[in-house]
């Protein structure tokens, strides 16, 4: 195992932590981000570029946007009050 791979797993380490024990929702969902990028380059540098593209794709892309969307979401029906 070389020095990314190690140096990558550390940083994931510490943004999941970060990312579960984060007072507010949006750092939450930026330190998600973050270990999903790391994952990414981890996969790259295990040689399995097929498995990075799929993770930048879903991990990175889809889940950070439906998150950001759910808590845009959340904060306006705050704002606005419970119309139901």
């Amino acid at each position: 195992m070389n020095l990314f791979a190690l140096l990558f797993g550390g940083l994931m380490i510490v943004f999941a932590i970060f990312a579960v024990e984060a007072r507010k929702l949006v750092d939450s969902v930026i330190a998600l981000s973050a270990v999903s990028l790391l994952s990414v380059l981890f996969f790259i540098v295990l040689k399995a570029p097929d498995v990075a593209i799929t993770e930048a794709a879903v991990g990175s892309g889809l889940v950070s946007a439906v998150l950001i969307f759910a808590l845009l979401k959340l904060e306006s029906s705050e704002k606005g009050g419970d119309k139901q």
